[in-house]
């Protein structure tokens, strides 16, 4: 038989009940977005209704029930599938990236903290960051150096992220 017949045949219940958990899971992760990230999504105005009463929803199996309808409406949607999917594919870039750009503050905050790789850490943060006040840095960074201040710690990280999140 050729290849190409295969495709013409139906869906077995099996795949098409595969195919259904997949995209309650994807109205899952739809729900469990934060505020901001749901925002961002582009979805038509009946299936953004239904996805907010679901993010609303309390009782466990009416935000179950609730789900199975808004996956229900997903699937009905022409092109809404692929759509969210591109849009969630997008949003959990923009995450990786945000929290790669974290660790990396925490790393250079790590460094400006140990007294032996302050020096290059300081110079590093100077060519990332050329409007910070490095005055300051530098009297929080010994403070930790020398008395172990958590509250300077925190602050470090703090400048740092505001910073960068200024260019």
């Amino acid at each position: 038989m050729d290849e190409f017949a295969a495709d013409n045949l139906p869906l077995s219940r099996t795949k098409k009940k595969q195919q259904a958990k997949q995209i309650e899971e994807i109205a899952a992760q739809i729900t469990n977005l934060t505020d901001k990230q749901f925002a961002q999504l582009d979805l038509p105005v009946e299936i953004a209704k239904e996805a907010e009463l679901a993010r609303t929803t309390k009782g466990l199996s009416s935000q179950r029930r609730q789900l199975k309808h808004l996956a229900g409406m997903i699937r009905k949607s022409e092109g809404a599938l692929d759509n969210l999917l591109l849009q969630l594919e997008g949003l959990d870039q923009v995450s990786r990236g945000e929290k790669k750009q974290f660790h990396q503050l925490e790393k250079l905050r790590d460094r400006l903290c140990d007294v032996d790789s302050f020096a290059a850490a300081f110079a590093e943060m100077l060519e990332l960051m050329p409007d910070i006040d490095r005055n300051t840095i530098s009297r929080l960074a010994r403070s930790v150096q020398h008395h172990d201040d958590r509250r300077a710690y925190r602050d470090i990280f703090r400048r740092l992220r505001d910073q960068s999140a200024e260019k």
